[in-house]
C-alpha cells in the first residue's frame, strides 16, 4: 500500500460512502413515495410500483445511515440500479453516455458503490 496509514480510515470512508448513497437514494425514494403518479410517468412505471420503489429506496437509505443490514440494503439498491440500467439501455435505447446527462453511467456508478458496501459489509461503523 502506498500510504499505509490511510488504511486505518477505511471504516470512516465506508461510512461516508454509505451516508452519500443514503442521501442519493433517500431523496429519490422520498420523491417516488410522495408523488408516485408524477414520478412514475417520468420513469415509465405505474404509480403502484413507483410507490414501492420509493419505499425500498427509503428503507435502504435508512438502513445504510444506521449501519444495520448494510448488505441487504446494498443488494436492494443493486437491484434497483439493474432495473434502471435495463430501462435506460434496453427499453429507452439510451447510450451509456446519453445526451445531456441522460445516459446510464451514473446508474453503473451507484451500482458499483452499492457493490462495495455489499462486499465490505459497509465497514464497522454502525449497529451491525
Amino acid at each position: 500500500m502506498i500510504v499505509l496509514e490511510l488504511a486505518e480510515y477505511s471504516d470512516v470512508a465506508l461510512f461516508l460512502l454509505r451516508i452519500w448513497i443514503a442521501i442519493l437514494f433517500g431523496t429519490s425514494g422520498w420523491a417516488h413515495a410522495r408523488n408516485p403518479r408524477e414520478r412514475g410517468e417520468s420513469v415509465g412505471l405505474p404509480p403502484g410500483p413507483t410507490f414501492v420503489l420509493g419505499i425500498v429506496e427509503l428503507a435502504a437509505a435508512l438502513l445504510l445511515v444506521i449501519g444495520f443490514w448494510d448488505q441487504v440494503a446494498a443488494l436492494a439498491l443493486i437491484l434497483v440500479m439493474l432495473g434502471a440500467i435495463r430501462k435506460k439501455a434496453l427499453v429507452w435505447k439510451t447510450g451509456f453516455w446519453g445526451e445531456g446527462a441522460t445516459g446510464w453511467y451514473y446508474e453503473v456508478l451507484y451500482l458499483l458503490c452499492a457493490l462495495v458496501i455489499l462486499t465490505t459489509s459497509g465497514g464497522s461503523i454502525g449497529l451491525d
